[in-house]
């Protein structure tokens, strides 16, 4: 690889590498500050996305910032690239390709063309010379449409997942956090639970129960119970109604092995869920999360910035066609986004690279307690987000995680985002919603449908 140079007034500033230029361009962040990768100083970050707005496209083609020979992720990003698909674009530099993607011409259609030709370190590198609204303006022109038992998706669409967590996994409790989001019309990306007691019978117990209640009263959704890719393989061969298959990924192949993951099981486990035929309106059964800072936390980036990280985690996602994906994005802590403004830029950059990407992009709107951030960043993140295009986002009672003690969006805030922004749920659990009377048009009606909530909490007891 080649060293880069940018002169600032007198001083010249040096780029050892593809990888220390991508590092020293992004806006500041904790943990490249911690892996020793971040700018010394602005003048330096300028230069940086200076010369790295001058570089060809290109060059991500022929050059990698982690090698194909030690790196299964590296060869599937090389491997998958669609040199018909890049063309409209191989000629632009990195700074002409931000000019282009925000252009009146590039539509949905051409980024939805354009998007198998992207490789995700393209992505990276455009995401940070951007600003806040143009990381907002063209992810609002993406449209990636996905589909299991319901649309997800779809323009003026806001999706949400129900996460009823109970740190006992006492299904009395589960049901009861299950109702109150569906009251609030949550659920429709997905009712998802983080078992407290992570073994294949827990996991067997709770997806039994979540099925039945999804079949007794014909909900347009699908469950998923977010435990390891080993364990719902074991519990689909033990004949488990399973949805879909959850994992957490990320952008190297040494830091998915610290998740206890490679490509082929990935793969082994999606025809797993393939073979249960489950899916009513569509087939995509996979459901990741990612988040910037877990190569880094695993000794696992190779010296690569963590954003750039992240976006190589979605060319693995990207590679089984997933249902949904979100970045939990303040979730790891804050060593590795320390604030509300580092957590904001991090959610939008990753909602941003993901769906030029392709992907069904949501975002955890979140942080843990000792971060220096609060609800009123979450709220502007959430709006952002909203105005991007965004997904699906977490409903949570209160929005506070009792299980896994961290701070995101409650049920509440999702109808907030849909009122303020005039979005709705997906449209199969948009009709559920007023057929069971929960909503009246677009909001909820503030009735509370007796027969159905109380069969729903005797069904989670098992009475």
């Amino acid at each position: 690889m080649g060293s880069f140079s940018h002169m600032v007034g007198d001083r010249t500033y040096q780029f050892r590498d593809l990888k220390d230029l991508m590092a020293k361009a992004t806006p500041a962040r904790s943990g490249d500050y911690l892996a020793g990768l971040g700018a010394a100083s602005a003048e330096e970050r300028v230069a940086a996305q200076m010369t790295l707005a001058a570089l060809p496209l290109t060059t991500f083609v022929n050059e990698s910032v982690i090698p194909y020979e030690q790196d299964e992720v590296t060869r599937l990003i090389v491997d998958m690239h669609d040199a018909a698909a890049f063309a409209p674009v191989a000629h632009l530099t990195v700074g002409d390709f931000r000019n282009w993607l925000l252009s009146d011409a590039v539509d949905a259609a051409a980024l939805a063309a354009l998007a198998p030709g992207i490789m995700p370190e393209m992505a990276a590198a455009v995401s940070k010379i951007m600003r806040i609204q143009d990381l907002v303006l063209v992810a609002r022109k993406c449209s990636v449409t996905t589909r299991f038992r319901n649309t997800i998706g779809l323009p003026g669409r806001l999706s949400t997942r129900l996460q009823p967590n109970h740190p006992t996994d006492d299904a009395s409790g589960i049901a009861a956090s299950l109702l109150d989001g569906l009251l609030y019309g949550s659920g429709d990306a997905v009712i998802g639970i983080n078992p407290a007691t992570d073994n294949v019978p827990q996991v067997i117990r709770i997806v039994s129960m979540l099925d039945e209640i999804i079949a007794r009263y014909d909900i347009p959704t699908q469950s998923c119970v977010l435990t390891h890719v080993t364990n719902t393989i074991a519990a689909i061969e033990r004949g488990a109604p399973v949805d879909l298959v959850f994992q957490s990924i990320a952008g190297t192949e040494a830091a998915n092995a610290g998740f206890g993951v490679t490509l082929s099981l990935l793969e082994e486990a999606r025809q797993a869920a393939l073979s249960l035929k489950r899916g009513t309106v569509g087939d995509n059964v996979m459901y990741f999360e990612t988040g910037q800072g877990s190569a880094l936390s695993a000794n696992a980036h190779h010296g690569v910035d963590q954003q750039t990280c992240e976006a190589r985690a979605y060319a693995v996602a990207r590679r089984f066609q997933p249902l949904l994906v979100n970045s939990v994005v303040g979730f790891i802590g804050p060593e590795y986004l320390y604030d509300g403004k580092q957590i904001m830029r991090a959610g939008l950059e990753d909602h941003f690279c993901a769906k030029l990407l392709g992907l069904p992009m949501g975002c955890d709107v979140c942080y843990t307690n000792h971060a220096e951030a609060d609800q009123d960043d979450m709220d502007v993140l959430l709006t952002m987000l909203g105005a991007a295009g965004c997904t699906f986002v977490m409903g949570v009672p209160g929005a506070d995680d009792i299980m896994l003690n961290y701070q995101t969006t409650s049920f509440h805030d999702a109808l907030y985002a849909r009122r303020a922004l005039g979005l709705r749920p997906a449209p199969e659990f948009e009709a559920w919603l007023r057929t069971m009377g929960i909503f009246d048009g677009d909001a909820p009606s503030g009735r509370l449908p007796t027969a159905f909530s109380n069969a729903l909490l005797r069904l989670a007891a098992h009475e």
